[in-house]
């Protein structure tokens, strides 16, 4: 076999069925909404509670709901590829397995590499971000106080703020991969209780916000461009900042991809997965479109804080404070119902946690499994049938990310990875049904020659930035910074030489092809 040969080659669509039938590595425990719960536990958290409000002060104004839609065509598009491959073959590795199908080792590898390091800043990012709410939410029941060294990681732009470790943030990674270890299922149930707890609790901050809607607060609905934006605490406005909205949000409606990881966990992964990723999604778009219309009725999107200010040169808007949801009921007198918003928004971020670590233990398990890593990893407990090695590792990982490093370096996520699955993945139906027209499709992509384009275009845009003349200048939107793809590419080069160093050697497919 020649070099080239060897990157693309490929797993069919019937061993991975197979494979995915006689599968003892795992233990069936899921149904349809446990596998929906765990899609909206990793798709709804920040985006509520901080993205919707944030992004309509400083961006989009009112028409913040029309980002998120502009955001969720990309994000749907993208879901119903991933829904139809769910159907079709119900592997553990979700786009990575699906890659090794279509497109090929190399390609697959770079899928997983990615998704691995992305699932697993995401958790450290999350469980950081899980440790302000909790630490008010403490205060606010008991009165205490953590000591200030334990209230967040050393952060050299702040020397003397005597923060050394975030103590609860390291807690929260390392009980959520030892709930992972233990049963999947018991994490499975805990973590359905959870979402359920955060749905309620944002369908109470809709139904109680919605008494307080002024409907003249959502006119105009896009405000004018701001050209001075300096004088407007950064706002922009108008379809740019519509669009520079859409960027953003963006990562605020994908995570489905999460539950199709737990493929070989589901009862009925054929029937389920694609079910639950069409409901993850829909669920939680009626969650952000319904918060955002909330939010921006209850109070101007250029509302000052201090009252004081003239709207639209404040130095902190009411949308872009720091907890947002909860200025916005305080600034209309509903303080009462701020221990709810903390409550929700701890079960938010915390079943974000629980999603992205499931999701990347499983990639790594997939990867090992298929010798792209060392076997070590691919060992599944042997009482509770969980991939208890990667989970344990990506716990420390991640506690010790959470813990030590500050939030703003952890926040810089390498986003190009996710959107570059999404390209992959879209142009993976596509191909594979030209390719194998005649497979059993149990979800079939409607209008696929629509949809997927559509999915690979508006992850592109993503990346590159929403096309925009300015001045007669070609001046796109949004995008990726230089930092992100210099990060993207540092990775890809590590993974390069692990796949190369070992992975092209070890892989179970050229083992199979040399009958060994």
């Amino acid at each position: 076999m020649g070099f080239w040969s060897k990157l693309i080659r490929r797993k069919s669509v019937e061993q991975l069925q197979s494979d995915a039938g006689a599968s003892t590595d795992f233990h069936r425990t899921m149904g349809v909404w446990q596998l929906t719960a765990i899609g909206i536990g990793a798709i709804v958290g920040v985006g509520v509670f901080v993205l919707a409000p944030n992004e309509a002060a400083l961006n989009a104004g009112p028409a913040i709901i029309i980002s998120f839609l502009v955001a969720g065509i990309g994000s749907a598009c993208a879901a119903m590829s991933y829904a139809e491959f769910a159907g079709m073959i119900p592997v553990t590795g979700s786009a990575y397995t699906y890659g090794y199908a279509v497109l090929g080792e190399l390609p697959a590898w770079i899928i997983g590499w990615d998704l691995l390091i992305e699932y697993a800043l995401i958790v450290g990012v999350v469980a950081a971000g899980t440790s302000n709410y909790l630490q008010s939410l403490i205060t606010q029941i008991t009165g205490l106080h953590l000591p200030m060294w334990l209230q967040g990681a050393y952060d050299p732009a702040h020397p003397d703020s005597g923060r050394v470790v975030n103590i609860i943030a390291v807690i929260v990674a390392l009980g959520i991969a030892w709930i992972q270890i233990m049963r999947t299922e018991v994490g499975a149930r805990l973590n359905t209780i959870v979402v359920t707890m955060k749905v309620i609790g944002v369908i109470i901050v809709i139904a109680v916000g919605a008494f307080y809607v002024h409907t003249s607060n959502w006119s105009p609905l896009i405000p004018p461009l701001v050209h001075d934006a300096a004088a407007a605490g950064g706002s922009r406005y108008g379809w740019n900042g519509v669009l520079a909205a859409a960027s953003i949000v963006f990562f605020a409606v994908f995570g489905y991809d999460t539950l199709t990881t737990a493929a070989e966990e589901a009862k009925n992964p054929q029937r389920d997965l694609p079910l639950a990723v069409v409901l993850s999604l829909g669920i939680s778009m009626v969650m952000y479109l319904a918060i955002s219309l909330v939010l921006t009725g209850m109070v101007p999107y250029n509302g000052c804080i201090d009252p004081s200010q003239v709207a639209g040169q404040c130095s902190q808007m009411i949308l872009s404070s720091q907890a947002p949801v909860s200025a916005v009921f305080a600034a209309r007198g509903l303080h009462w119902i701020s221990a709810i918003i903390d409550v929700a928004a701890v079960c938010g971020i915390a079943s974000v946690v629980f999603a992205f670590m499931l999701g990347a233990a499983r990639i790594w398990f997939a990867l090992a499994r298929d010798g792209l890593l060392p076997g070590w990893f691919a060992k599944p407990h042997p009482e509770y049938g969980t991939p208890y090695r990667p989970t344990m590792l990506l716990g420390i990982f991640t506690a010790l990310a959470a813990g030590f490093l500050p939030i703003r370096e952890l926040a810089e996520l390498v986003n190009i990875g996710t959107l570059s699955a999404f390209i992959l993945i879209c142009a993976s139906v596509l191909i594979l049904r030209i390719r194998r027209p005649d497979l059993e499709r149990r979800f079939r992509t409607p209008a696929v020659w629509l949809l997927a384009p559509l999915g690979i275009v508006f992850s592109l845009f993503l990346i590159i930035g929403w096309p925009w003349f300015k001045d007669g200048h070609y001046a796109p939107i949004g995008g990726l910074d230089i930092v992100t793809i210099i990060r993207f590419i540092v990775w890809m080069l590590i993974g390069f030489i692990i796949y190369f160093g070992y992975g092209i050697r070890h892989s179970h497919v050229e083992k199979q092809q040399k009958g060994e």
